[in-house]
């Protein structure tokens, strides 16, 4: 699982040398061994020389601190896990968490200080063997054009989905279809490293694919008795596809609700999508999702005016919530929002189980995350779904059940 046991598994940057023995303890608790450094000098040196499987940097080193060292760290083409230590403002973390994302980081996300231990596990989850991270690109391309039609043309895409949970039932009530290229030796890529290279058309022929494939799935799951809502994300272009309307009008009246995702930037983009586009959809039976919520800045007004029957909270704004009154503010204004208008609001990006009554009390119908459930394949999806209660039975699979405290 782990480099071989003359290189550390973690390497550690840490100027409090309080915070790093409290580490240490955890980390060798969870099976980790790791040599700390309190110079960001010496953990470049120690990288270039063995680089371990997780670098762990605190974010505070004055002039040379962490968001200098991610630059570092990707211009060393550094291709293990990053995690981030912060005792500064969430913003700034959150700032220095995506920097890592641009550059191509495989980043775990950001421990507050001091670190709690069930935190500090479940950032440390993709490092559990059988976890796989999509394939980060970095410079150069490592494939081609011509590779990624090949696999829209061939068998080298297929699909998984997230699901989502009722927070009143604890139900399955959706699944989100998302798409994966199964490349033949670099492994599982994710849809951000390979969507740009295909031209428009191929970009509506992969939603094509990726509709067709979910709902043969969803078929199977209705002959068993699994309902969920099926959710495809889709462009604007997608969206002003005549054949996407033509393929939607030929579902079977039994077939579970098919919600079509659009991040809020390109549903305010268009006022087409406002008015006929999204008319239309409606009456072919569809329902229509504003995925990403309060990221964008458009006009409310639009929203009422789009016949939208689900609006997503955007991971960013729940994953800290708790502790940011800021955040708070936010989902709490968009689930009454969405109560005024009759709109389902989902919670993204749930991993701290501990949320859940807040997001119920805020008015939050549904909830979807790590947390709960990762993306899995069409036969998990009938296990989960075949549960009672799915949303307890997931999460305590996912290794912290409900209820449980910290």
């Amino acid at each position: 699982m782990y480099d071989t046991p003359l290189a550390p598994q973690a390497l550690v940057l840490e100027a409090d040398r309080d915070v790093a023995a409290v580490l240490s303890l955890q980390l060798e608790l969870l099976g980790l061994e790791a040599r700390f450094h309190h110079r960001p000098a010496t953990l470049l040196e120690a990288l270039a020389a063995r680089p371990p499987r997780l670098v762990v940097l605190g974010l505070e080193f004055g002039s040379e601190d962490s968001i200098v060292l991610l630059r570092r760290l990707a211009a060393s083409d550094y291709r293990g896990w990053v995690l981030l230590l912060s005792g500064v403002e969430r913003k700034i973390a959150r700032i220095a968490e995506r920097l890592g994302h641009t550059l191509g980081l495989q980043m775990l996300g950001c421990l507050e200080k001091p670190m709690r231990l069930v935190e500090l596990r479940r950032c440390l989850d993709n490092l559990r063997p059988g976890a796989v991270a999509p394939r980060e690109v970095r410079g150069e391309p490592l494939f081609s054009i011509q590779e990624a039609v090949r696999a829209l043309e061939g068998d080298e895409l297929t699909v998984h989905y997230q699901p989502q949970f009722e927070l009143g039932s604890g139900r399955l009530s959706g699944v989100e279809a998302l798409v994966r290229w199964e490349h033949p030796t670099l492994g599982l890529i994710g849809p951000a490293h390979f969507l740009p290279l295909l031209s428009r058309e191929q970009g509506k022929r992969l939603t094509r694919q990726v509709m067709r494939r979910a709902r043969s799935d969803a078929a199977i799951w209705l002959s068993e008795g699994v309902t969920p809502s099926l959710s495809i994300n889709v462009t604007p272009d997608d969206l002003m596809c005549p054949d996407l309307l033509e393929l939607v009008r030929q579902r079977d009246v039994r077939e579970p609700p098919l919600v079509l995702e659009i991040t809020e930037t390109a549903a305010m983009h268009d006022e087409l999508l406002g008015s006929e586009v999204a008319a239309r959809l409606c009456l072919g039976g569809l329902e229509v999702s504003v995925d990403d919520f309060g990221v964008g800045f458009s006009s409310l007004s639009r929203l009422q005016l789009l016949p939208i029957s689900e609006l997503k909270i955007d991971r960013s704004f729940v994953q800290f919530f708790q502790e940011d009154s800021q955040d708070a503010a936010i989902v709490e204004a968009v689930a009454l929002l969405g109560r005024r208008l009759g709109i389902r609001v989902v919670a993204e990006g749930v991993e701290d189980l501990s949320c859940l009554a807040l997001l119920e009390a805020f008015g939050c119908t549904h909830v979807q995350g790590y947390g709960l459930a990762r993306p899995m394949s069409a036969e998990a999806i009938l296990e989960v779904g075949s549960t009672q209660d799915s949303m307890r039975a997931s999460s305590a699979a996912q290794g912290e059940p409900l209820g449980s405290t910290p």
